[in-house]
C-alpha cells in the first residue's frame, strides 16, 4: 500500500539537520555549567593547597579518623570513603538516565535531566577522591614504596593517581560528547563513543580503587591489626563494585533495546564475571567469588528498584554471575591457584563455557530477549577467547593486590596488549550486520484495548519473501519506547509468536499514537534491520508522522535510521573516523596508566627508608 510512505523515514536524519533539537546543549547551559565547575573546582584546589601548607587541620582530622575506623593510613581510608559514595551514586544517575532516554526520549536540555547531576556529581567525585589521595600525604610522608614523587618532598600513592585519572578520563566524556552531538547528532544509544568514555572511566577506575586499597594494607605493615567485619564487607564491596563497573556496557541488554547484535551479550558478561570474579577470588580469598557476586546482586537489585517502582521508569534486568562464580570458586579448590595467571586463564575458559551457560538460564528465565539456541556458535567464538585472556589479566591484577610477582614484562605487556586486540577483533565482528535487501513486511493492524492512553493495536505481520529470516532467529519483536505517557514508563517489547512461514502475530496491544516511536525488529545471526509501525512527529529535529495505518507494507531498513532519528548521516565518514580514534586514543591512555600502576606496585619492594616513614604513614 505505502511502500513510497517509508521514504518519509529515510529522509528524517536529514531532516533533523533542519530542525532545532537533537544536537548539543544550549549556549546559556554550557556557560553555566562551566562557571559551576570552575568555582568548585577553584575552592577544591584552595582547600588542597591550604592543607599541604598546613594552614588547615581539619581535612587531615577527618582523615585520621577514617583511617581509625577503618585501619587504614589517612589517605586510604578517605578517598576510598569518597569514592565508594560517588561511584555509588554515579551508577544510580547513570541506570536512571538510560531509562530516562527509553522512556521518554531525548533530553530539553543538559540540565532538565534530574539523572545528570548525579552522574555528574559521582564522575567529578572519582576525580576529587584520587586528587584526595594524592593531596592527604604531607611533605616528608611517603604513601608506601610504590609512591610516585610529585615533587622533591611530596609523594602520591599510585591508586590516587590512577583514580583521578580515570575521573578525569570519565570526565571528559562530557564536553567530548557535547561537541560529538553538535557534529554528528544525537545518537541515543548507550555505545556512542563518548558515552562509552564516561562508562569506561567509572568502570575502571573501581580497579584504582583496589590499587589504593593494597598500598594502604602494604603500608600499615606486617603488625597492623587484622581487618574487622566492616573493612572486610568494604573489601567484598569493592570487587563488587568491579563487577558492576564492567556489567554497565550491557545495560541496554537488560532494558531490553539492544541496538548491536545479541552475540554481544554473552561476550560482555564473561569479560565482566572473568575480570572481577578472579581479581576477587584471588585477593579475598574462598567464597569471595560468590560473595563478591552476590553484594553486586544486591547493589544492583536496590538500583534497579528505584529507578523502576519508585520513579516510575522502564525496569532492567541484570546478570547474577553465580554460575560463573561457581566456576572460579571450584578451578579455585585445584593446584590450579597456585598459578595465579594460569588460574585466570582456565577459569575464563570455565566462565565462557560453563559459566555463560549457567547464565543463560537467568536470561531465559526473565530477559524480554532470550537467547535463541542459534547464537551459540558465534557467541562462544567471540566469548571465550575474549574471557579466557580477561581471567588471565584479573589473575595479573590479583598478583598485584597480593604482592605475588608478575610475570616477565614482555608475558604480561603482551597479554594485555592481546587481550586489548582480541576484544577489538571481537567487537568488530560483532559490529556487522546485514539488511535485507527487497524485503518487505506487510500489516494488518486490528484496534484492541490498551494498558494506557491513546491508540493501542494488535499486528499481524507477513514477510516477504518468507524466508527473509530463519527458523531459529534472535528475535521478531515489537520495541515501542520514548511514550513519555503519565502513569506509563514509556516503554513496550512484545517478541511475536510464530504462526507460519514468514508470519507472525502480537501478544499483546501496542502502542502507536502520542509521542510514542513503535516499530517492529528482526535480528537473525547478522540480519539486523527493523521496519517502522508509527514514529511521531518531531518538530524539533525535522521529523514527519508516519501513521499507523490499518494496512501498510513497508521494506526492511537500518535500524539505526529509526532508533536513532536524530543523528546526522551527512556528515563525511572521515569526521566520524576520526572522533573515533580520538576516543580510541583517549581509552588506550587510560589502560595504559592502569597498566603501569600495576606495574609499578607489583615492582616496588619496601625498603629501608620506607620502613623508616610507617609511622608517618600510619598517622
Amino acid at each position: 500500500m505505502t511502500v513510497g510512505l517509508f521514504d518519509q523515514v529515510s529522509s528524517v536524519s536529514v531532516l533533523a539537520a533542519e530542525g532545532s533539537e537533537g544536537g548539543g546543549a544550549a549556549i546559556n547551559e554550557i556557560i553555566g555549567l562551566t562557571a559551576a565547575g570552575g568555582v568548585v573546582t577553584a575552592v577544591l584546589l584552595w582547600i588542597g593547597w591550604m592543607h599541604r601548607q598546613r594552614k588547615i587541620t581539619w581535612l587531615r582530622k577527618l582523615a585520621d579518623w577514617g583511617g581509625h575506623r577503618f585501619k587504614r593510613p589517612s589517605w586510604v581510608a578517605l578517598p576510598i570513603a569518597m569514592f565508594t559514595t560517588s561511584i555509588i551514586c554515579a551508577l544510580f544517575g547513570f541506570i536512571w538516565d538510560v531509562s530516562l532516554h527509553i522512556g521518554n526520549g531525548r533530553d530539553d536540555g543538559a540540565l532538565a535531566n534530574p539523572a545528570h547531576y548525579f552522574i555528574l556529581i559521582g564522575l567529578f567525585g572519582i576525580f576529587v577522591a584520587g586528587c584526595t589521595a594524592m593531596v592527604l600525604p604531607l611533605d616528608g610522608e611517603r604513601p608506601g614504596p610504590a609512591a610516585v614523587r610529585i615533587t622533591d618532598d611530596w609523594y602520591a600513592p599510585v591508586g590516587g593517581i590512577v583514580m583521578a585519572g580515570c575521573g578525569l578520563y570519565a570526565l571528559m566524556g562530557f564536553p567530548l560528547d557535547d561537541i560529538w552531538h553538535r557534529i554528528f547528532g544525537q545518537d541515543v544509544t548507550l555505545w556512542g563513543p563518548t558515552h562509552l568514555m564516561m562508562i569506561g572511566g567509572a568502570g575502571f577506575s573501581t580497579l584504582a580503587a583496589a590499587y589504593l586499597e593494597y598500598e594502604g594494607k602494604r603500608a600499615k605493615g606486617p603488625d597492623a591489626p587484622k581487618d574487622g567485619l566492616g573493612l572486610k564487607f568494604m573489601m567484598y564491596l569493592a570487587f563488587a563494585g568491579v563487577l558492576i563497573g564492567a556489567s554497565v556496557y550491557q545495560i541496554e541488554f537488560d532494558f531490553g533495546v539492544p541496538q548491536f547484535r545479541q552475540v554481544f551479550q554473552p561476550m560482555l558478561i564473561a569479560a565482566a564475571a572473568a575480570l572481577a570474579l578472579v581479581m576477587a577470588r584471588i585477593f579475598l580469598g574462598r567464597g569471595a567469588a560468590l560473595i563478591a557476586a552476590i553484594i553486586a546482586i544486591g547493589l544492583r537489585g536496590i538500583v534497579a528498584f528505584i529507578v523502576a517502582p519508585v520513579l516510575d521508569a522502564p525496569v532492567n534486568w541484570f546478570a547474577l554471575y553465580l554460575g560463573a562464580a561457581l566456576v572460579v570458586e571450584i578451578l579455585a579448590l585445584t593446584p590450579l591457584y597456585k598459578r595465579p595467571v594460569v588460574f585466570g586463564l582456565v577459569a575464563g575458559l570455565g566462565i565462557g563455557t560453563l559459566g555463560i551457560w549457567l547464565e543463560s538460564l537467568w536470561v531465559n528465565a526473565v530477559y524480554p530477549l532470550p537467547w535463541p539456541a542459534s547464537i551459540w556458535p558465534e557467541g562462544l567464538a567471540m566469548a571465550v577467547p575474549v574471557a579466557i585472556l580477561v581471567g588471565g589479566c584479573g589473575g595479573m591484577i590479583g598478583m598485584v593486590l597480593t604482592g605475588q610477582k608478575l610475570p616477565r614484562r614482555a608475558i604480561g605487556a603482551g597479554l594485555v596488549a592481546l587481550t586489548v586486540l582480541v576484544i577489538g577483533v571481537a567487537t568488530a565482528n560483532g559490529l556487522r550486520y546485514d539488511v535485507p535487501q527487497n524485503a518487505t513486511a506487510a500489516f494488518t493492524l486490528t484496534e484492541a484495548q490498551g494498558p494506557g492512553e491513546g491508540r493501542y493495536v494488535t499486528a499481524d505481520v507477513r514477510f516477504n519473501p518468507p524466508d527473509v529470516i530463519s527458523d531459529d532467529p534472535n528475535w521478531v519483536a515489537v520495541l515501542g519506547w520514548q511514550g513519555g505517557l503519565p502513569n506509563e514508563t514509556g516503554q513496550f517489547v512484545d517478541p511475536l509468536e510464530k504462526v507460519g512461514p514468514g508470519h507472525f502475530v502480537s501478544t499483546e496491544p501496542m502502542p502507536v499514537s502520542g509521542t510514542w516511536k513503535t516499530l517492529l525488529r528482526v535480528h537473525d545471526g547478522r540480519t539486523l534491520a527493523a521496519v517502522p509501525i508509527y514514529l511521531a512527529g518531531d518538530a524539533g529535529i525535522g521529523a514527519q508522522e508516519v501513521p499507523a495505518d490499518a494496512q501498510f507494507t513497508r521494506p526492511f531498513v537500518s535500524e539505526i535510521t529509526i532508533l536513532q532519528r536524530e543523528r546526522s548521516p551527512d556528515i563525511p565518514q572521515s569526521l566520524w573516523l576520526i572522533g573515533c580514534l580520538v576516543v580510541l586514543l583517549c581509552t588506550l591512555a587510560m589502560i595504559s596508566g592502569i597498566t603501569w600502576g600495576g606495574g609499578r606496585i607489583n615492582n616496588s619492594e619496601p625498603s629501608e627508608s620506607d620502613a623508616e616513614l610507617q609511622p608517618s604513614a600510619q598517622a
